[in-house]
């Protein structure tokens, strides 16, 4: 996937953060960045074998955090009127 389509699909994400997060990212071996010799430059990113283990742990964590939301959003009214 291309930085521009990344940007596109990580709603309100600026571009200094998404460069920082792909290269830790590349750096933990999760994904690739491949730069093709083009003008301008084009530069796509893939996540390697051991970052496609995370895609299931994910949709776990936000399948919860979905079935969980008005839990969560109950504690945080009931802590805000007790912590103004």
């Amino acid at each position: 996937m291309r930085f521009t389509e990344l940007v596109q699909r990580i709603p309100g994400i600026s571009q200094r953060m998404l460069t920082r997060t792909v290269r830790h990212l590349e750096r933990d071996g999760l994904l690739t960045r491949t730069v093709h010799p083009e003008v301008p430059p084009r530069v796509e990113y893939e996540l390697t074998a051991t970052g496609r283990t995370l895609i299931e742990p994910a949709v776990k964590l936000a399948e919860w955090a979905v079935d969980h939301n008005p839990d969560i959003e109950r504690s945080q009214a009931s802590y805000d009127v007790k912590h103004p």
